[in-house]
């Protein structure tokens, strides 16, 4: 019988296991750069750094290396234990890039930051295409190219590179660049294949890029609309991230309308991009369009209206390098049998782009989806604004968008007409050399209508202190902001108002209407305490005052009390323009268009528009019917007849 003893001990050697392995970078040269790795095992663990030579690193002993990168190389780390194991980690790349690094945050963390933009190609069918970006970051970053909003398969490197470009590699690209911490895009840049036989064609470009938007929906004797605040707001915006210089306007009066487009045609020179934008009532007579006025009587005329073709003959007048008329508008044909106004048409000039809502003889159609209204032109024409293509290409991806829209299928169809002959975008380039004279000319006019009032702090006698401030929300709405910021030792409770001399009527303080005129507001504002709306700006005749109440409730007597202070702000916005002198300068003029028959009546016997609540999940909608013609002297009128239906939009005649 064998005796028991004490039995062996058995240690189990671990294996050392790599948990968080370096990571590639891209750094500027004399950048501090530090690789980590982290690693388990049994006992103590030993480093060592080595380069893509072999070499050890000097002092490179510990889990993190840090060094100075002066030069792109390979790193690996060794790590081993006292029992002979040994691991090593997987190999990264420092990369130095040896470029202008002086967009660096001062506190750059290693979020990807673009060093080298794309450039405009115009290549030579058959010949190489190269497209080169360049980003630091930490990791370094991941690329993915882009042509016309599609990735491309396997184009994930700083270059792209074609060996045989063909037709079908021209376009629009831009590259996606991202690591762990954030995403970041290059500049879009176009690439422009020509055939062999055709010399590479200059880029185009424009001197300046101005453009005059009119919203037309608080009409005085026809059927109002919703959608023109949202569509003239956002337009302006996307338009101003092209580079254009943006005049916005809500309800103009003819005069005004004709006033406004007076100074607008004074911005346009040769060279120039000028682009007009019109959404509200409008209709169509012997191929010449119609703009409605909100003081256009029931029936209107042609000269209670804005003749479309007497502004294109003035743009081309001033030798635009592109013209771009964009109607969001029906088109019905109201009185075709009478004769037009003569218009004396200019030669072929050329670069001129119509965008029509809708074709001929039909209406067009605004939605009203939730809290947001908007025509269902200019809802896609925002989508694709921005694109920088031709822009008639831009204009066939609104008709092909809105031809997919169940609302108005068999309704309505965008109609694009055009002169182009030159493959010019919306998004060009301006340059000014050569033009710096008229630059300045036109940047002086621009900024009068668009000078906003200063800031100001005011402070009353009981020592609070009210920052007034100023927003534009269109070229002649002005919204005022009253905030307490520092309130008085001895008071509490401390209460703002506002009020104007002259009174400035709040037009879209209606229902529907004023929560988009707020949505548009309270995003851009800190919580002010109190708010002003001034509307109709174009009609003041003179100097603006402000006037600020301020109440409050004095902690000694306990009694509640008011001080008030005013602010003169003179002419703010397109009030500074004066449009309202045209009036008095076109008394003596002979009105514009046909002999005074009647052009266009619509009804204002029905009701006012409503809207109506369409079940669960549905937005409210209204809808306005054309109705049979009825018979006036002299001429034959349609009349418009608004009727409440569960239809999804609403006509804009």
């Amino acid at each position: 019988m064998t005796g028991s003893g004490p039995k062996p001990c058995r240690i189990m050697i671990r294996e050392i296991v790599i948990v968080c392995h370096p990571v590639s970078v891209c750094v500027p040269v004399n950048h501090k750069v530090t690789l980590s790795v982290r690693a388990e095992g049994t006992g103590i663990l030993h480093y060592q750094w080595f380069s893509d030579d072999e070499k050890e690193v000097c002092g490179g002993t510990g889990a993190d290396l840090t060094f100075t990168a002066k030069k792109s190389q390979l790193y690996v780390c060794r790590v081993n234990d006292h029992f002979c194991n040994c691991v090593f980690s997987e190999w990264v790349k420092v990369k130095v890039l040896d470029i202008d690094k002086s967009g660096l945050p001062v506190h750059w963390q290693g979020e990807p930051h673009i060093a080298i933009n794309p450039k405009p190609q115009t290549v030579r069918q058959g010949t190489k295409l190269t497209l080169h970006c360049a980003a630091f970051g930490i990791p370094t970053p991941h690329y993915q190219w882009y042509r016309n909003g599609q990735p491309l398969l396997d184009q994930t490197s700083g270059t792209l590179q074609i060996d045989h470009a063909t037709a079908e590699h021209g376009g629009s690209y831009l590259c996606s660049i991202s690591n762990v911490l954030e995403e970041t895009w290059t500049e879009p840049v176009d690439v422009d294949i020509v055939q062999t036989d055709q010399p590479p064609s200059a880029a185009t470009t424009a001197t300046d890029k101005v453009a005059l938007l009119i919203g037309n929906l608080n009409y005085s004797n026809h059927p109002g609309l919703m959608a023109p605040i949202m569509d003239v707001h956002e337009l302006a915006n996307l338009l101003q991230q092209l580079g254009f210089r943006v005049v916005s306007l809500l309800d103009l009066t003819r005069e005004e309308m004709l006033a406004a487009i007076d100074k607008f045609i004074q911005l346009l020179d040769r060279g120039v991009y000028g682009l007009f934008y019109y959404a509200g009532h409008g209709y169509e007579r012997a191929g010449r369009n119609y703009l409605v006025a909100v003081d256009a009587p029931q029936p209107y005329r042609p000269e209670n209206c804005v003749c479309v073709q007497r502004i294109v003959l003035s743009m081309q007048q001033r030798h635009t390098a592109l013209s771009v008329i964009l109607l969001d508008t029906c088109r019905k044909w109201y009185n075709q049998d009478c004769i037009p106004s003569y218009i004396m048409p200019l030669g072929p000039s050329g670069n001129t782009v119509y965008g029509y809502a809708t074709c001929e003889d039909a209406e067009a159609f605004e939605v009203q989806d939730g809290g947001k209204s908007t025509g269902i032109f200019t809802k896609y024409l925002n989508e694709h604004i921005l694109q920088f293509e031709k822009v008639t290409h831009v204009l066939e991806k609104v008709s092909e968008d809105l031809g997919r829209d169940p609302l108005v299928t068999g309704k309505q169809v965008v109609e694009i007409k055009h002169t182009l002959k030159e493959p010019r975008s919306l998004a060009d380039p301006v340059r000014t050399t050569g033009h710096t004279r008229e630059l300045h000319l036109r940047d002086a006019c621009w900024r009068q209508a668009n000078e906003l009032p200063r800031r100001k702090r005011l402070v009353f006698l009981c020592r609070v202190e009210v920052e007034v401030s100023f927003s534009a929300l269109f070229s002649n709405v002005l919204v005022v902001f009253a905030t307490v910021k520092t309130p008085g030792p001895r008071t509490q409770d401390c209460t703002v108002t506002l009020s104007s001399m002259p009174p400035m009527e709040d037009i879209f303080s209606g229902p529907g209407r004023s929560e988009e005129m707020d949505s548009l507001l309270f995003n851009k504002t800190d919580n002010p305490d109190c708010t002003l709306r001034l509307c109709a700006l174009q009609k003041l005749t003179e100097s603006l005052v402000i006037k600020v109440d301020l109440h409050y409730t004095h902690m000694d007597s306990k009694l509640r009390q008011t001080e008030s202070q005013q602010m003169d702000i003179g002419k703010p916005l397109m009030a500074s323009c004066k449009l309202y002198r045209r009036n008095h300068a076109s008394t003596a003029k002979k009105q514009e268009g046909a002999p005074a028959q009647s052009m266009g009546n619509i009804s204002s016997s029905k009701p006012p528009l409503q809207q109506t609540p369409a079940g669960p999940c549905r937005p409210f909608t209204r809808k306005a019917v054309c109705a049979a013609k009825v018979a006036f002297p002299r001429s034959n009128e349609p009349e418009e007849n608004d009727e409440n239906e569960l239809q999804d939009f609403t006509l804009r005649h």
